[in-house]
């Protein structure tokens, strides 16, 4: 196996990209392994490990790389929204809502605010996906109109 070194970190890093782009979670995770075993503080090459592992249906793991992105970027819209996304897959509405939320504060992006926009859970065990009754065309800005 050829030497470490933080030329091949890079080219490591960007592979893993590709392959998660060509929907290969998992040798994308194989990759960022080495490259987060030499450089930990590397919060992309984290994030980056992240998406992979919830590509991969790896939950647990996931939230816990998003989590070590958001206690050194605690304003990445991003991780909060992915965050998110990881804990309403793993069936825990009530703590992705609170992801989401934080996601369409920090950025407002159409899928963040979207994603905020989920009711919690009323007790039914539906909670992940129950949407706000309001009308799907009535913009952030606008009040919600009565029934």
């Amino acid at each position: 196996m050829p030497e470490s070194s933080p030329e091949t970190h890079v080219i490591d890093f960007r592979a893993a990209e590709q392959l998660l782009a060509a929907r290969d979670p998992r040798g994308a995770i194989r990759l960022l392994d080495s490259v987060i075993t030499a450089h930990p503080e590397n919060t992309a090459a984290r994030l980056l490990r992240a998406r992979a592992f919830f590509l991969a249906a790896q939950l647990r793991p996931a939230e816990l790389e998003f989590q070590i992105v958001l206690e050194r970027e605690p304003d990445n819209a991003f991780a909060h929204f992915a965050l998110g996304r990881t804990l309403e897959r793993a069936g825990r509405s009530e703590e992705a809502l609170r992801h989401f939320r934080l996601a369409a504060a920090l950025e407002p992006r159409p899928e963040f605010i979207e994603a905020a926009r989920f009711a919690p859970d009323n007790g039914t065990g539906t909670g992940n996906g129950d949407r706000d009754p309001g009308s799907p065309d009535r913009g952030p800005e606008q009040p919600r109109r009565p029934y």
